[in-house]
């Protein structure tokens, strides 16, 4: 029996439901195994008086301590997050905090790995903490942590530090091993597992008759990202605004909204183009089942969970060649790769919707990337670690 401490920063909870829902989707395909015990540690960075006192923060500080989770046992200690920083002393803010905690569940739960899901903090806390608790420590790596936090000038050093001691390091996609590596963590502790899809939420339907239910007339095109620069929601809505008649739904929220709403006002688009905000996972289900099409003009990406979303549904994608695109996108039933600017999108997207791919076909793309077969790579690879360490 493989016993697995899951940390991380991006868990969902009460106050953000759908906030590293994919981390959660994971862990539950772990601990659905026989030969899988699970605990999860789901920290929350809060600053001191009185910022604390804010409604944000407040929404987390008032979450149980412990709690069950869809049938997880899941911990949320607080860590102290210095606003102001950087970042640069969450990890160890982080470690501090955890110490305790982690000592007090091993006596309980002797967990034999720490499964850090985020680069940062998590990872470098994991290492720490996982020195001292004396088990091996395996960190995963999803996109923006290294693209993002693995390029600061302060965070950096952390990163790669990290992932040089951690006894073993995961990524999402291809893209983002080899990007790794160019930062200087070794290939050989590398592994890519991609990342899983519920293909039973994320089915085709009926297109017409999802359209109709969710009151659309014409083609529709799907966007789903958070709504910041890197994911390019401008640049869809810049290429929706020369195909006449095509809708645009955006299904995300984030710092982007009003000058994504500005660019929407002054190119006219009010009756085409819809903000729907953070939404639950059964209403982007049949948003994507209902689309022509799923456009996301990201800047940089691990492996996207929208685009498996979207294939699943019987959805074709448009994507820049981000990440693990090349992985995705393998057939022409999936979509098109094209360049990160509106003609492209436009052109790719007029494309799709006057000969949509049959939706089978797009389907049978996502069917290799099930939950199933991503834990039990993820089971495999944690339990190599822990034989490692003990010399099996």
């Amino acid at each position: 029996m493989l016993r697995v401490l899951v940390l991380s920063t991006l868990f969902p909870d009460a106050s953000r439901p759908n906030f590293g829902i994919f981390v959660e989707r994971q862990t539950r395909a772990l601990a659905e195994r026989e030969d899988a015990e699970v605990r999860v540690v789901a920290p929350l960075g809060l600053p001191p008086w009185p910022l604390a006192r804010l409604s944000r923060y407040a929404r987390l500080a008032a979450l149980p301590e412990r709690e069950t989770w869809n049938g997880l046992t899941v911990h949320r200690p607080r860590f102290r997050n210095l606003p102001g920083t950087g970042g640069r002393f969450h990890a160890r803010a982080l470690a501090a905090a955890l110490a305790p905690l982690l000592r007090a569940i091993h006596r309980e739960f002797p967990f034999d790995v720490i499964s850090a899901e985020f680069f940062f903090p998590d990872g470098p806390a994991a290492v720490l903490l996982g020195e001292r608790i004396g088990v091996p420590v395996s960190i995963k790596a999803r996109g923006s942590d290294i693209h993002d936090w693995g390029r600061r000038k302060t965070i950096g050093p952390q990163v790669i530090a990290a992932g040089r001691r951690a006894d073993g390091v995961l990524s999402v996609s291809d893209a983002l091993r080899a990007d790794m590596i160019a930062m200087g963590i070794p290939g050989e502790k590398i592994e890519t597992i991609a990342t899983g899809v519920d293909l039973a939420r994320f089915a085709p339907r009926d297109r017409a008759a999802a359209k109709a239910e969710l009151g659309i007339d014409g083609p529709l095109v799907l966007s789903v990202g958070a709504l910041i620069p890197i994911k390019g929601h401008d640049i869809v809505i810049d290429a929706v605004s020369t195909l006449p008649g095509v809708t645009l739904w955006i299904a995300g929220e984030g710092p982007d909204r009003k000058r994504l709403e500005a660019r929407i006002e002054q190119l006219g688009l009010g009756d085409r183009v819809r903000l729907l905000g953070s939404i639950p996972p059964d209403r982007v289900a049949a948003a994507l089942a209902a689309a022509d099409a799923m456009a996301l003009a990201s800047e940089r990406e691990g492996l996207a969970n929208a685009w498996l979303e979207a294939l699943a549904s019987g959805t074709p994608i448009v994507v820049p060649d981000v990440g693990g695109a090349r992985q995705v996108v393998t057939a022409p039933a999936a979509g098109s790769i094209v360049p990160r600017a509106p003609a492209a999108f436009a052109e790719a997207l007029g494309a799709l919707i006057a000969a949509p791919p049959a939706p089978a076909d797009t389907r049978a793309v996502a069917a290799p990337f099930t939950w199933a077969a991503n834990s039990t790579r993820l089971h495999a690879f944690l339990q190599r670690l822990v034989d490692r360490r003990h010399g099996t």
